[in-house]
């Protein structure tokens, strides 16, 4: 996996090659039954109370602590083109929807070739005291967890698929 912080330009990208086909991977990023079940860091959970992939359409989920603490955020897409791209604009929020500017917009690209696929994500900040506080609440550790927990779970779905 590559993770790259740029502060001059307030972004960061990450790159990481999955042992999947794309459809699967796309799947992955794109349903809240699967999302669920690997977007967020190790003991924390993701729990969608909204989700409606589409261009102008948004997902509006919580991380659940293991005690049960949330923290809400909303993503609103912005451009999708299928099996290829998506983009969305990414904050934290109330419960209520309110959200907690600024927030970051975050590019999503998928390439596959012989059964792996690449994605490639990009992710611009408003202001670089945003960035600095993303990097501060450890997100390249947390986000290095999540797409392992993907990696787990696109793996048991390959062999499920495969057993068929």
């Amino acid at each position: 996996m590559d993770f790259i912080v740029n502060k001059e330009t307030k972004t960061v990208s990450i790159t990481k090659e999955f042992a999947a086909e794309i459809d699967l991977v796309w799947d992955a990023y794109t349903k809240p039954e699967l999302l669920d079940q690997w977007w967020a860091p190790k003991p924390y959970a993701s729990r969608t109370k909204v989700m409606d992939f589409r261009e102008g359409g948004k997902r509006f989920y919580a991380m659940v602590s293991p005690e049960g603490a949330e923290k809400w955020v909303l993503q609103k897409y912005t451009s999708i083109t299928p099996k290829t791209n998506f983009k969305l604009f990414n904050a934290f929020a109330d419960a209520d929807e309110n959200l907690e500017l600024p927030g970051s917009d975050w590019d999503f690209n998928f390439s596959g070739e012989n059964g792996t696929t690449k994605v490639s994500i990009s992710i611009y900040n408003e202001s670089l005291e945003r960035l600095e506080r993303m990097i501060e609440m450890g997100f390249k550790e947390g986000f290095t967890m999540t797409l392992n927990s993907l990696e787990e779970l696109l793996a048991t779905l390959s062999e499920q698929k495969e057993a068929k």
